[in-house]
């Protein structure tokens, strides 16, 4: 997992399975890397992106006011496919939230995903926005192989898709606004 880290650190994209789907990583902290994501996707600069974290230890980086019943939640729930969504502190930059004052944050529960998140972390990353490794508008890709071919034109040399099998649950995580 380290050379994936080292991929994001350096400004690269990297594509992971998650238990849901596969999502298209940068450096949540890099607006450059960031705005690869969107040219790879096609998406519109004004749709936030989910900010992955290694535990929830990462999530006071990004969210502000975070209510109790919140960290409940985190607590039961996670790792696993749920994004909470909060009043967003200053590390998370508009091009990470679309512009809008609240960010999106989540730990997946899929071993390669928390590997490349913790790996990121050691190497002083903070978080990792990746939404579906997919073209804007397309289904989300649950293999690797798929994410290739939907992708695999838009990436460049030392981009990275790591390939975790096939996710377990085929839809994208349940989003509950704090």
């Amino acid at each position: 997992m380290g050379d994936a880290a080292g991929v994001l650190m350096s400004g690269g994209l990297v594509a992971f399975p998650t238990e849901t789907v596969y999502g298209l990583g940068a450096d949540a902290c890099n607006a450059d890397a960031v705005a690869r994501i969107y040219a790879a996707k096609g998406r519109p600069a004004d749709h936030p992106l989910i900010v992955h974290v290694a535990s929830m230890d990462g999530l006071g980086d990004w969210a502000d006011d975070v209510p109790g019943y919140a960290i409940s939640l985190a607590r039961d729930f996670w790792p696993g496919p749920m994004t909470l969504v909060f009043k967003r502190r200053a590390l998370a930059g508009d091009f990470v939230t679309g512009g809008q004052d609240t960010v999106g944050v989540r730990v997946p529960d899929h071993p390669v995903a928390l590997g490349l998140l913790e790996a990121f972390v050691r190497a002083g990353g903070r978080g990792v926005a990746a939404p579906s490794a997919n073209r804007f508008g397309n289904v989300s890709p649950t293999t690797a192989k798929a994410v290739s071919d939907e992708l695999g034109a838009y990436l460049a040399e030392g981009d990275q898709i790591l390939d975790g099998g096939a996710c377990d649950v085929g839809v994208e995580s349940t989003i509950i606004d704090c």
